[in-house]
């Protein structure tokens, strides 16, 4: 495939833009070559500025779950457009959709917009360490939970984890109070409890791990968590900015039978506008300001356009629950069909998948955390990343992200998938 265009419009985007884009996977530094510059999308396709279809995996990191301007959703928003784009006071439909979200989720009370996933994390462990009047939080390795400074941390070594920064302008003093876990490690997470007795206010998790690819938690990992944090008094905080009303209506707590103290959300919420959102039971969320002392605030939360986008979307999913199962059949006909191939040409692979996300890690051994996740081939990879998007497939520009599904796509999209994974295998 050409993209002249798209090389064109990333020179001219490097002389404004820091690195000619506003988040850096999208500078394709992981797989090499220029970005591909979209001018639209419609269903399950990417429409690029030089003409070309594309097969979208990433469908904009989660949200698209219904299939890229996807009508009931764009309608919404145009007609909530024509009345006022932003107000900073209070709108009815802000509670629309605060009940609806509170009715499909377990264990959740009360909501609050905000407008990213990482103003949710940032919020919802500010609300954890007002909460218990403790500071330390535990992350897990390879989990991302937004560029808030708490979460920019890299791995230490020894039992006892103390991060480092690995973002210059991220304090020591910031570091020292998030302390490092191994996903999927249940005796590490112990461990580190032990060793800050009293001290910790919350564990956060993505229950799915989807930025080191797709990694499910292992068989008692958040039954254990559940079980250590009500043992020491810690909330656990379930990032579900990407599981959230994809796995299932209520999530991965649905999904799995675990439930959060806190959890957050993004991305589907919002209909694929700029939206997040926390929640936990009223105990919890009454510490928050104007009713507690906890601040948090944004002009723009509960944006009307975000949240017609937020409730058209909610209440198609909420509506429709076999769309869950629907998304999570095409993903695993997908993973028999990649597997098939890929076992044809003898090609080294482990494949990982929950619901509608999946991922594949060019590795021998299994894919259960970060550590395994960094063992995979990424010469590979980028082989592989290319190759299909020379065959008119878009899968993530990085070898440690999740793939989406989309209901959008059809049997037969999963069919030339499947054949381009073929033709491309081949020269791996």
């Amino acid at each position: 495939m050409i993209y002249q265009r798209s090389s064109a419009l990333f020179k001219a985007a490097q002389k404004v833009i820091p690195g000619g884009v506003n988040s850096p996977v999208r500078a394709f530094k992981a797989v090499g070559g220029d970005p591909i510059f979209v001018t639209q999308a419609k269903g399950a396709y990417l429409y690029d500025e030089d003409g070309n279809e594309l097969i979208d995996y990433i469908n904009s990191w989660g949200p698209m779950i219904l299939g890229h301007a996807y009508e009931p959703v764009v309608n919404a928003v145009v007609e909530k457009a024509k009345k006022g784009t932003s107000f900073g006071m209070p709108t009815e439909i802000e509670t629309q959709i605060a009940e609806l979200a509170v009715s499909m989720v377990p264990n959740i009370d009360k909501i609050r917009f905000v407008n990213s996933g990482t103003e949710a994390c940032m919020s919802a462990v500010r609300l954890a360490r007002g909460f218990t009047g403790k500071d330390k939080i535990i992350k897990f390795a390879g989990c991302y939970h937004g560029h808030s400074d708490s979460f920019l941390i890299q791995a230490g070594s020894g039992a006892v984890t103390f991060g480092s920064p690995n973002s210059p302008g991220v304090t020591k003093g910031t570091a020292q109070d998030t302390l490092l876990a191994k996903y999927n490690d249940l005796a590490h997470v112990e461990s580190i409890i032990t060793s800050n007795k009293e001290e910790i206010a919350c564990i956060i998790i993505e229950p799915v791990a989807g930025n080191m690819g797709c990694i499910p938690p292992v068989k008692g990992f958040l039954e254990g968590l559940r079980d250590l944090c009500d043992a020491h008094n810690i909330l656990l905080i379930f990032d579900e900015v990407m599981t959230g009303f994809r796995l299932a209506k209520g999530g991965a707590q649905e999904l799995l039978g675990v439930n959060a103290d806190i959890v957050t959300f993004g991305k589907v919420i919002g209909g694929g506008l700029p939206v997040g959102a926390f929640a936990a039971r009223e105990e919890i969320m009454n510490h928050l300001a104007p009713l507690g002392p906890i601040y948090q605030a944004g002009t723009l939360s509960g944006n009307p356009l975000a949240m017609a986008a937020g409730l058209a979307m909610l209440t198609e999913l909420n509506k429709n629950p076999r769309i869950f199962k629907s998304i999570a059949d095409k993903t695993e006909y997908l993973h028999k069909g990649v597997a098939e191939v890929l076992n044809k040409h003898n090609v080294v692979y482990t494949i990982n998948r929950l619901g509608s996300m999946i991922s594949v890690h060019f590795a021998e051994e299994n894919v259960v955390d970060f550590d395994t996740a960094a063992l995979g081939n990424n010469d590979t990879f980028k082989k592989f990343f290319h190759g299909l998007l020379d065959n008119g497939i878009y899968i993530a520009p990085s070898a440690f992200e999740t793939w989406f599904i989309t209901e959008a796509l059809t049997y037969d999209d999963l069919d030339k998938t499947i054949a381009a994974i073929d033709k491309v295998a081949g020269t791996l």
